[in-house]
């Protein structure tokens, strides 16, 4: 007898050929059963359907994104209901808000009798949701104080800001969505982006929105103009002229020659009068520590201009003799 010849997998070409013979007719039965139970009628099932929330978008912003399908359950075509499944060729919903900035949301109970009609011949049974949410918020334009963002800029060591910071204009003007600029409080944040400034500035500085506001907020005012002074804060030191009050004759200083200095930082302004001032370091024996024999030091004249004042040494040793 001839062999029978076998493919590589085992399978000879007669049991292959009956094996395909098979898969066709399983898949042409399916095929069958598939499009006979799509013409029948009387499914239900739930799909996400397209909806459109349609307003005046030259006078509103929605602040969040709009729902974009609402899920129904409807009756139908076996065919209706698999394109209305898929998306198949299928419109969105609209839904026309008048003034949508008055509430936040729309009751689905009022749009079954026009949904049920678009969705036509497919029979609307219900919508699983009682309301379709949103925000969107009238769009207006307001005026805010322009304030300087300190973690914009830098002063150079030992510099200053004198004052106020001066703006030209004095507000700027944004447009967008009602709650959004409400969240600004009335107040929008200049960015200089400079570091170590020791100098006096005057300077046209572009406004910048924030990043995370940049789809729903608009800058009408683009840039403002930013001025302030800076000054040079000096460090310095001087020797101080003792000045014993109510000191006994037997009673001295432990160390007659001690150098009892001031060290402080001041306004450049305000050297030249630093000058001209002769400081005393005043020990008044009426108010010395009796438990440890010492007198702090006090200085005379104290300005009010001096800052971070430290006095070396600060208490002074009594000595008693005998």
């Amino acid at each position: 007898m001839p062999e029978t010849k076998k493919s590589s997998k085992g399978i000879s070409p007669k049991k292959l050929s009956d094996l395909k013979v098979v898969v066709l007719c399983i898949a042409a039965a399916t095929t069958f059963w598939i499009l006979n139970a799509l013409n029948k009628d009387d499914y239900n099932t739930i799909v996400d359907f397209p909806i459109e929330i349609v307003y005046n978008d030259e006078a509103y912003m929605p602040v969040k994104k709009l729902p974009a399908s609402i899920q129904i359950e409807i009756n139908g075509n076996g065919w209706d209901l698999l394109r209305k499944y898929f998306n198949i060729n299928e419109s969105p919903f609209q839904i026309d808000l008048e003034n949508p900035a008055s509430k936040n949301y729309i009751l689905t109970s009022d749009l079954k009798r026009s949904l049920g009609e678009f969705i036509s011949p497919t029979q609307l049974i219900s919508v699983l949701e009682d309301s379709i949410k949103y925000q969107i918020d009238e769009i207006q334009t307001v005026k805010l104080k322009p304030v300087l963002d300190s973690a914009s800029f830098s002063l150079a060591n030992n510099y200053r800001n004198t004052g106020d910071v001066n703006f030209t204009p004095e507000s700027i003007s944004i447009q967008g969505p009602s709650s959004v600029l409400k969240s600004f409080e009335g107040r929008f944040p200049v960015q200089m982006n400079q570091n170590r400034i020791a100098q006096s500035i005057n300077k046209d500085v572009e406004l910048r929105i924030p990043k995370n506001l940049e789809n729903q907020v608009s800058l009408i005012t683009e840039s403002i103009q930013v001025q302030f002074d800076v000054v040079s804060i000096l460090e310095g030191n001087k020797r101080l002229k003792v000045k014993k009050i109510n000191f006994p004759r037997t009673v001295t200083m432990e160390d007659e020659e001690v150098k009892i200095m001031i060290y402080y930082k001041v306004d450049e302004r305000k050297a030249s009068e630093l000058n001209e001032i002769e400081f005393d370091a005043i020990l008044n024996y009426s108010q010395r520590n009796k438990e440890d024999s010492t007198i702090t030091v006090k200085v005379e004249p104290m300005p009010s201009y001096l800052e971070e004042v430290r006095v070396e040494p600060a208490t002074i040793k009594l000595k008693y003799e005998q």
